[in-house]
């Protein structure tokens, strides 16, 4: 006697209901939707199943039996790996030696002491703790990567200092030249699955997970399942959609909820008063916020994780049942729990800058150039370093950003170590101390340090702590900890185990004795630091433990940003056109980097069937390279199509005319469709004819093409050479009619393409809209990077120029019209939403394909680009037409500031009343960002507070301090 249970209390029952409706994408108004009709499907007690079925006592007790038969103990204790598949006459630990000897004996010589020391150090807790298999097998998949020509990454994470990894080729970054710990990754105090995240070549990454499948069999390896869940504000959109909450409420409920890390909704009623008194004073809010509550952190949807992959010592399903995610096999259980069972988890990840690397160095010999592997590329070439601290990064990796190419502005990264540095100290928490790294680099006579202990420590980082690495070594070698005792006060700083830090804190100051008197911690002041100075590092190792960053991986990541800077400055063409393959898919982001090639002079040659493979290659233009458009980037010429116009072109030379091209691809993958995208790409334009030309015949030469080809192959053509005097026919002559118009010609290539090819139509206004300072790419970038600390651009007043390149009109539930625009700029596109109020107002002036500078707030939801909420519209004159203009008394777009400033403060919510009062005296156009430290926030101030060029700085600096003002 059991009841169908679909959540745990009766009091659940609604919370189902809606998490239905999340599922179906109803509302609990639609009577059409999947419901449940009933209260009662939750987890019965058996007093309640008792009164239900009172003459059933018998099926009771059965039950109960049952039940008491039913157990499962999980088993969190054994590790069970896999064992390596050995080659005859090996064992597993001689063979991992020898393995680790010759790749030492290769990058440091057989005379390097401290190496030496270190592998067998390694080597031996590796043995102690098991996991020599482990090592082998991840030896030998990279192995055959490396092998069989794909690209494998620098390795990522913890793993990069080991020196086993180093020396075994998993990993690239030397551990002994930049101080990277190994107990930082396998602590032999700590018990726990040593875990290498290996990057791998976005497009074979799957071969090498194919080479385990076989290896180990398909029965002993599975993708593993991840759980979307719904966050804090997910919920209440969520929630809020199916209770029919209007839009703006929803929305305005939502973003009340602190956008941070682990966000809970108590959390969040705790800390925003005002989202507590919206669920205090208002009803339907306060349901909104308590159901949300109920379906907090609830699985959403089940997907498989882009690069876990579980192999087992016996069949999968010997431990943990297994479902299929969209035709693949993967486990029920997600991956902390795999690891929680002992089970063997490995990150296959694909990485599209190594398939950047790896087609830069492709291009770079196919060009004559020399036959380069990745790490062959240096580290210290002093000209990448100029690059990277003029700001010029786009494209180079982790180094990209507005925000972070401002700090390379103002840090000039001079070698590989400030580059690690860099990548590590731009995150909320540690960008704190990147006033004073900046201040110690360009000043060295400013770093102070609390004892002489601490320089070769911190002397990397100018005075600062910056890696987790760095607080190990200052509890090991000021405190006397063992490296493996210092990882575990490393975690308990990072988690904040306030108990635990109590203990170590004296430990650390004093030392700790063993139950019989002897020295088990020293501690500083008994290895010579004084008790204050202990002290007060102490605690600001516990201030800071939390945001410490894994040197490790910012190492390894450093590696592939130098790479990629690298070649980035010695062979700029052929790495844009890697870098363009790598996001073929996003139209914005390849019209962005084309937009950039063409600031730096580098040609972008269009579509030719004559010339172009078929991704994005290196052409030679009047003696300069040039990126050349592959094929593939036209839409509806398919790989095969495009394989059969490469092979043909290969084999009789080059297409003569349309027509010649025509007959000889004709019978193959080259369908009307795939010419007619080709021409309007300009593919065709270096043959004879225009292409309006060529659109009127295409279609009548395809039909005559494939009929004779037919007639080819089913033998109709005539024994006395007709048919062969009809195929070597001349080419019919092409109408007299004039080209498309320039704009025409542009608007099919961005067609077909997804972007303009031979030019922009907004060329002729280029100069006004970079004097805008928000544009589709920064909108983009913020979407992408944005994390906790960052400055929110929500609410925030701007103005955009562009096309409107879209228009859509939809009715609202009030009987409004509202319009949905596409707003595209150079650099990509931005959608625009006209509400009712503002449509009607504006409907004239919002035409496609009109040029114009929009005016309005950007709404910022967390997951998603942010979009424009517009308020007024103005035509853009062209660039010549406005500077005509000049000198009139009326106002142009064309007349805005060159480049606005901004006005940087930093300051504490107790001042905030007296700025206000000095901002406000002077009002301009300049916009104010306040910075307050305690909340490691920034913000736009409201646009009462926006400042003119003579605003009073003196006022300013005397209440908050000279360097807590800066206008740039």
């Amino acid at each position: 006697v059991t009841n169908d249970c679909h959540y745990l209390t009766r009091e659940d029952s609604e919370a189902q209901e809606i998490l239905m409706c999340i599922q179906t994408g109803k509302t609990l108004k639609d009577e059409n939707r999947m419901r449940m009709n009933t209260d009662q499907m939750y987890i019965k007690s058996e007093q309640e199943m008792r009164r239900l079925f009172p003459d059933f006592d018998d099926a009771i007790a059965r039950t109960e039996e049952i039940a008491r038969r039913c157990r499962v103990d999980f088993d969190f204790k054994t590790k069970h790996l896999p064992n390596y598949p050995l080659p005859e006459g090996e064992e597993p630990f001689p063979m991992l030696k020898r393995l680790c000897t010759e790749g030492l004996i290769r990058k440091y010589g057989e005379a390097r002491k401290d190496a030496v020391e270190r592998l067998d150090y390694e080597l031996t807790v590796i043995k102690n703790m098991g996991y020599v298999d482990y090592f082998l097998i991840v030896w030998d998949f990279i192995h055959y990567a490396r092998e069989n020509g794909i690209f494998v990454g620098p390795g990522r994470g913890s793993g990069a200092g080991s020196i086993v990894a180093y020396t075994l080729d998993i990993t690239a970054v030397d551990p002994l030249k930049y101080q990277l710990l190994f107990e930082r990754f396998l602590n032999p105090e700590r018990v726990s699955m040593p875990d290498l995240d290996i990057d791998f070549d976005y497009e074979r990454r799957g071969e090498v997970i194919d080479y385990v499948v076989r290896k180990y069999g398909a029965d002993h390896v599975a993708q593993i399942i991840t759980f979307g869940t719904m966050a804090a504000r997910l919920a209440i959109r969520d929630v809020g959609r199916v209770m029919d909450v209007g839009y703006q409420q929803t929305d305005t409920i939502a973003k009340m909820v602190p956008f941070e890390l682990n966000m809970t909704l108590d959390k969040a009623l705790q800390m925003n008063p005002d989202l507590k008194a919206a669920y205090d004073g208002d009803d339907e809010v306060h349901r909104l916020i308590d159901t949300a509550r109920k379906l907090e952190g609830m699985p959403r949807h089940a997907s498989t994780h882009a690069a876990g992959v579980l192999i087992t010592a016996k069949p999968v399903s010997d431990y943990i049942p297994l479902q299929t995610n969209d035709n693949v096999i993967t486990t029920q259980f997600p991956m902390n729990t795999l690891e929680s069972l002992g089970l063997l988890k490995m990150d296959f990840l694909g990485l599209r800058t190594l398939n950047v690397v790896g087609d830069s160095l492709a291009l770079i010999r196919e060009g004559g150039g020399p036959d380069l592997r990745s790490e062959q590329i240096p580290m210290d070439d002093h000209e990448v370093y100029q690059m990277i601290s003029s700001g010029d990064t786009d494209g180079v990796f982790q180094l990209e950003s507005g925000g972070m190419r401002a700090f390379l502005m103002n840090m000039k990264p001079q070698n590989f170590e400030d580059i690690v540095a860099a990548i590590s100290l731009y995150r909320p928490g540690p960008m704190d101390s990147i006033p004073r790294f900046i201040q110690g680099k360009q000043d060295p006579s400013s770093v102070k340090y609390l004892t002489p202990k601490l320089e070769p420590i911190l002397n990397v980082t100018y005075g600062c702590m910056v890696y987790q690495e760095q607080v190990m070594q200052i509890v090991r070698d000021l405190a006397g900890y063992s490296m493996g005792r210092s990882d575990l006060v490393r975690r308990a700083m990072s988690k904040k185990k306030h108990d635990v830090m109590e203990k170590e804190k004296e430990y650390f100051i004093h030392g700790k004795l063993n139950d019989d008197g002897s020295i088990d911690v020293p501690g500083a002041v008994r290895l010579g630091t004084d008790e204050a100075s202990a002290e007060k590092l102490f605690d600001e190792m516990t201030a800071f433990a939390s945001y410490a960053f894994n040197k490790s991986h910012a190492a390894a990541y450093g590696v592939v940003a130098v790479q990629t800077g690298w070649l980035k400055r010695h062979y700029p063409v052929e790495f844009m056109a890697a870098l363009m393959n790598s996001v073929a898919g996003s139209s914005d982001k390849v019209a962005y980097y084309i937009e950039y090639c063409r600031k730096k002079g580098i040609k972008i040659l269009p579509p030719n069937v004559n010339q172009s493979m078929e991704k994005f290659s290196v052409d030679v233009m009047d003696g300069n390279k040039a990126i050349r458009f592959g094929l593939n980037a036209v839409k509806n010429v398919g790989h095969g199509a495009i394989c059969s116009v490469i092979e043909e072109r290969e084999l009789s030379g080059a297409y003569a005319d349309l027509f010649d091209f025509i007959n000889r691809n004709a019978s193959g993958h080259v369908n009307k469709k795939a010419v007619e995208s080709l021409i309007k790409a300009g593919a065709f334009d270096e043959l004879p004819g225009n292409r309006a030309q060529k659109i009127c015949v295409y279609e009548k030469a395809m039909d005559a093409a494939v009929k004779r080809s037919h007639s080819v192959l089913e033998g109709q053509l005539s024994l006395f050479g007709e048919g062969s005097a009809l195929m070597d026919a001349p080419p019919p002559p092409l109408p007299k009619i004039d080209d498309f118009q320039r704009r025409q010609k542009l608007m099919m290539e961005k067609e077909v393409t997804g972007v303009y090819v031979s030019g922009h139509p907004l060329e002729e206004y280029q100069k006004q809209l970079e004097e805008l300072d928000i544009n589709a790419r920064y909108l983009a970038q913020y979407a992408e990077e944005r994390e906790d600390g960052a400055i929110s651009l929500d609410q925030m007043k701007v103005r955009m120029g562009g096309i409107i390149s879209e228009k859509r009109t939809k009715a609202t539930k009030s009987g409004g019209m509202m319009a949905i625009l596409t707003l595209e700029d150079l650099y990509g596109s931005t959608e625009v939403l006209a509400f009712p109020h503002v449509y009607e107002r504006l409907k004239d002036t919002l035409e496609t394909d009109s040029v114009v500078v929009l005016t309005g707030r950007l709404s910022a939801r967390e997951d998603e680009t942010p979009k424009l909420l517009l308020d007024q519209v103005v035509r853009l004159a062209t660039d010549a037409e406005a500077e005509a203009s000049r000198g009139k008394t009326r106002k142009t777009p064309s007349e805005a500031p060159a480049k606005a400033q901004k006005l940087y403060l930093r300051l504490s919510r107790a001042q905030l009343d007296a700025v206000s009062f000095i901002l406000e005296t002077t009002p301009g156009p300049i916009r104010v960002i306040y910075y307050f430290p305690e909340e490691k926030k920034s913000y736009f101030a409201p646009e009462s507070c926006w400042v003119s060029s003579d605003f009073d700085r003196d006022g300013l600096e005397a209440l908050l301090g000279k360097d807590s003002v800066v206008v740039k």
